[in-house]
């Protein structure tokens, strides 16, 4: 997935890195402060080459260790073949990392009771100088606050198929609303309501948009969700002509770029909707509500389903 959005970040650079001299002295500043950014990731700032955001939360909530570890190594990598470098964002003991070492990947990858990080959480959770995976929203605005306006993740949130009862919506769409950053995924995750979701981030102003020949907008383990996107793109140039429009634009909204699970990796779809449907009864019957839904019937899905939609999930960073 990110080597097709990302093979012209070379040729777009100018028009989708810039990072103004201000800005940067900003950069500086921060970084002696709340922020630790990578060497890596700051020197590739300064010049405006290519870097692209990563969350942190599939490594801590999204996948058993070692396969969270494994991937991650493997979506960094993929990011660094396209010419870009990775900065995978976190929060660790109280400070916000830019850019982990592979060090501090494994030991996210290996810890157990670490938070799941939304933009809500930020402040506490820096002045209890706490440690946690950041979800797409925390990642988003992170992100852009150190001038990356490219963002690549598996899935985003959304709003929950309970929503009349819980209002659950996740605070992914609302930041989609108020960053301006793009963000590169498989769509939204198939265990939501993917025809509300459109419908919320329509309110919101995002720019919605499939990358492929149609607008049929993915549902994460398989490409068809029977809903379809505003627009589409057929090329990684037009993408790259379009985020750099955004930009010109000042828009205060973000993109949202959805780029479908390859048919032979794709889940069965009847399957992933009985495990769907099957982990969402228990998850009401234990009263497990809140940000602790979304891994508990991702992990219930994953076994009922014996594995298969964690290997579907695996191939999304291809």
């Amino acid at each position: 997935m990110f080597k097709v959005v990302l093979k012209n970040a070379r040729e777009e650079k100018r028009n989708v890195m810039h990072v103004s001299s201000n800005f940067f002295k900003i950069i500086i500043f921060i970084k002696d402060t709340l922020f630790n950014i990578s060497p890596a990731v700051l020197a590739k700032l300064k010049y405006g080459d290519p870097v692209v955001a990563l969350e942190s939360t599939i490594i801590t909530h999204g996948m058993p260790y070692p396969e969270n570890y494994k991937t991650a190594l493997a979506v960094e990598k993929i990011v660094e073949e396209t010419g870009a470098t990775p900065a995978t964002i976190a929060v660790m003991k109280g400070k916000v990392c830019i850019g982990l070492e592979k060090q501090k990947l494994q030991d996210l990858a290996s810890s157990s009771e670490l938070m799941k990080i939304s933009r809500r959480d930020l402040p506490y959770v820096i002045s209890q100088n706490c440690t946690g995976g950041t979800t797409v929203s925390a990642t988003m605005l992170l992100a852009h606050r150190v001038g990356i306006p490219i963002f690549a993740t598996g899935g985003i949130g959304g709003v929950h198929r309970d929503v009349d009862k819980s209002m659950d919506i996740s605070t992914d769409l609302t930041e989609l609303g108020r960053t301006p950053i793009a963000v590169v995924s498989a769509g939204v995750k198939s265990i939501l309501d993917v025809r509300k979701t459109l419908e919320f981030l329509e309110t919101q102003g995002v720019c919605v948009l499939t990358l492929g020949q149609t607008r049929e907008f993915p549902a994460f383990f398989t490409p068809r969700s029977n809903c379809y996107s505003p627009h589409n793109v057929s090329s990684p140039e037009e993408a790259a002509k379009l985020i750099a429009a955004a930009q010109n634009l000042n828009l205060e909204s973000g993109i949202l770029l959805t780029v479908a699970i390859p048919n032979e990796f794709s889940a069965d779809g009847n399957e992933i909707e009985a495990a769907i449907q099957q982990s969402l009864k228990e998850a009401s019957a234990s009263g497990i509500g809140g940000k602790d839904v979304t891994p508990f019937i991702l992990n219930r899905v994953n076994e009922l389903t014996e594995g298969k939609s964690l290997a579907a999930s695996k191939q999304l960073t291809n």
